[in-house]
C-alpha cells in the first residue's frame, strides 16, 4: 500500500521541497516593510550621490503620475512597467550605496536582503534593452 503524499514531502523540479519555496515567499512578503525603510533611509543618506536619488525619485514620480507610457488600465502590462522601473531604481540605489551602507540601514536578516537584491536584479533585467541602456547612461557617474 502506498503512503499518502505529505505537503512537506512534495518536491519541485529542482529537487527542493515546495514548503521551502512557500517559506521564502512569505519571507519576501514580510521583507516589504524593511525594503521601504531601506529605500527611505538610503534616500536620506548623504553618502549616496544626488544623481542616484534623483533617478529613483523620478521613477517614483512616474509611478504616481496618471499618464504612463503603458496605460495602467491595460491588465498586467499596465502595472508591469511601473514595477520593472521601480525594481531598476531600487537595484541601482542599492548597488551605488554598497554593501556596508545597505547593511547599516537594513533591519532584516542578510538572507532576506540577498533575496530582495536578486529579485530586484531579475526584475530590472526584464526591462527592454533600450530602456536599460538609456537608464544606465543617465545613472553613469
Amino acid at each position: 500500500m502506498t503512503e499518502p503524499l505529505r505537503p512537506d514531502a512534495v518536491y519541485d523540479a529542482t529537487g527542493h521541497p515546495l514548503a521551502l519555496r512557500g517559506m521564502w515567499m512569505k519571507e519576501a512578503a514580510l521583507a516589504l516593510p524593511n525594503l521601504v525603510k531601506l529605500v527611505y533611509r538610503l534616500m536620506r543618506d548623504t553618502r549616496i550621490p544626488l544623481k542616484s536619488k534623483a533617478i529613483l525619485g523620478a521613477i517614483l514620480g512616474y509611478m504616481v503620475v496618471p499618464i504612463d507610457v503603458v496605460p495602467d488600465f491595460i491588465p498586467v502590462v499596465g502595472q508591469a512597467d511601473d514595477v520593472l522601473l521601480l525594481s531598476y531604481g531600487i537595484r541601482h540605489i542599492i548597488e551605488v550605496a554598497g554593501a556596508d551602507i545597505v547593511l547599516e540601514h537594513w533591519d532584516g536578516s542578510q538572507d532576506v536582503l540577498e533575496l530582495v537584491s536578486s529579485i530586484t536584479g531579475f526584475a530590472a533585467n526584464l526591462l527592454p534593452k533600450r530602456i536599460r541602456i538609456l537608464l544606465n547612461r543617465l545613472t553613469a557617474a
